[in-house]
């Protein structure tokens, strides 16, 4: 399994995000839109994005952190 995070700069559920991928051994991407990548790339990807972070699992959208830690409780 592998994941695509979204993520900013001073974002606690960026952090917590990327901490819950780490501990179940999952790998991932981070795209920051502080630093390689824009609001609007973020935006074509995630038409529907009004917070950070935005999650993918496997190339599937699941959603924010709250989302990510539902789906990886199943």
């Amino acid at each position: 399994m592998k994941a695509l995070v979204w993520s900013k700069h001073q974002c606690p559920y960026c952090t917590q995000a990327k901490q819950l991928l780490e501990s179940k051994g999952i790998e991932y991407e981070e795209r920051n839109i502080n630093e390689n990548f824009t609001r609007e790339q973020l935006l074509e990807a995630v038409p529907s994005a009004r917070t950070l972070p935005q999650i993918f699992l496997d190339g599937t959208y699941i959603g924010g952190f709250t989302e990510l830690r539902i789906h990886l409780q199943g």
